[in-house]
């Protein structure tokens, strides 16, 4: 992977952190490893814990960002979840597997980026990974 590349998920996780705070989460982690896995963003709401996978795309050829996370990566999210919780048994009553989209555009005549940012909650379930 590119250093581009590398800076552009670095500056979605960022804003993804920024927006889930702005809506009540608390960030546990920022790339947090566990059983192996690493994990973009950890966070809580009340006794909720959401394993959440950030994904970011300038462009659409090959798919929508969430398109991305498919059924081996979400696999490997919930192996990671599992481990995480097994060290953490206190830190959620219920849990959650999100995914966060950000889609990045440049409009024409502009050299400002536009920022969108999908908040797929609960995008899927450690029965539907196997």
């Amino acid at each position: 992977m590119d250093e581009q590349r590398r800076a552009l998920g670095r500056e979605g996780e960022a804003r993804a952190a920024r927006f889930l705070r702005l809506r009540g989460y608390r960030i546990l982690g920022r790339n947090v490893r566990a059983g192996g896995v690493e994990m973009d963003l950890v966070v809580s709401r009340g006794t909720l814990v959401a394993f959440v996978e950030v994904k970011t795309r300038r462009t659409r050829r090959f798919g929508a960002p969430e398109a991305a996370v498919d059924g081996a990566k979400q696999a490997r999210l919930v192996r990671g979840a599992g481990a995480w919780l097994c060290d953490h048994p206190q830190a959620a009553e219920q849990v959650r597997f999100d995914v966060i989209a950000c889609q990045v555009t440049r409009r024409r005549g502009r050299s400002r980026e536009h920022w969108r940012i999908d908040h797929l909650k609960g995008a899927f379930d450690a029965s539907s990974s196997e």
